[in-house]
């Protein structure tokens, strides 16, 4: 599993409207793409109280070839021709878990970020991390949750999205989901990916 994730951030005048329709004409084009596990469209909006107006699509890949794919083809052409390139952000999948509400369409997601600390040898830090992690994913309200690593700046990522638009404050970065493509979801494995 691969994790992904672009960020566009928009001005603070700029009207949401316009990507909120991108979404809704657009969104289902991944509906069915091969080797994607899912893409949250995900918004930042500072008339709901956010720091920035922001587009942040987030993806857990299944195979590296439809990441690539992706990458190279048309799809992401589209965000380059329209908001030009953004930096792509990825992270090698740790775990993954569907959580109690996984019926549920997401309506919220969250991005935690933590550096993996040097006092602790990164095996044991990142088997804590997956421990911690299947028991986060087990919380009321959550639809599904990947913990990702980034092993160049030694960062955990942990991503849930959930069923409620209100989430408890400390669980990070808070994002609107537009739409969820989930082709390849129940593909993704559960658990621990080594």
């Amino acid at each position: 599993m691969y994790a992904m994730q672009y960020e566009i951030t928009l001005p603070a005048a700029y009207d949401m409207g316009i990507i909120r329709e991108r979404v809704a004409t657009k969104g289902h084009l991944l509906d069915s793409f091969p080797g994607l596990g899912l893409k949250a469209y995900l918004v930042r909006e500072r008339e709901a109280g956010a720091p920035v107006n922001q587009y942040a699509p987030f993806y857990l890949w299944g195979t590296p070839e439809g990441m690539n794919s992706f990458l190279w083809g048309p799809g992401f052409q589209g965000i380059v021709r329209d908001f030009g390139r953004p930096v792509v952000q990825h992270w090698t999948g740790l775990s993954y878990a569907e959580g109690p509400a996984a019926a549920s369409a997401p309506r919220t997601a969250t991005r935690h970020r933590a550096p993996l600390g040097e006092a602790v040898p990164p095996g044991e830090a990142v088997a804590d991390a997956v421990a911690r992690h299947a028991r986060a994913a087990r919380r009321d309200g959550v639809v599904a949750s990947a913990l990702a690593v980034d092993p160049r700046h030694w960062e955990l990522l942990a991503f849930t999205l959930w069923a409620d638009p209100e989430v408890p404050a400390d669980e990070g970065e808070r994002f609107r989901v537009l739409h969820l493509s989930a082709p390849g979801r129940a593909g993704l494995g559960r658990g621990r990916q080594w």
